[in-house]
């Protein structure tokens, strides 16, 4: 069986990423969270399983991001959850 090839799409050049930041992109219609941790880049979903708020408004402390409104945690590399009032995984994505 053949796997279908996968296919990419641009959300922003390495360099319009800074370092220790989080940067607002949209993917196919789908708002992502970009983040560039030691030069390393990561994207999750742009939106907190607990409410509906971007987490690129909120704040990136090593590899983790904290919701602006209630203080919720995710680490950006696996997208586990990681602390109330958040229980629900962020989802992750690829990226190259």
């Amino acid at each position: 069986m053949i796997q279908p090839q996968e296919t990419w799409e641009r959300a922003a050049a390495v360099d319009e990423i800074p370092e220790g930041q989080v940067v607002a992109a949209t993917v196919g219609g789908k708002p992502i969270a970009l983040y560039k941790v030691e030069g390393e880049i990561y994207a999750t979903d742009d939106i907190c399983t607990h409410e509906c708020v971007s987490l690129s408004d909120g704040y990136l402390e090593g590899c983790v991001i904290e919701c602006p409104l209630h203080q919720g945690m995710f680490d950006i590399r696996t997208g586990k959850a990681l602390c109330d009032p958040v229980t629900e995984d962020l989802a992750v994505h690829r990226v190259r």
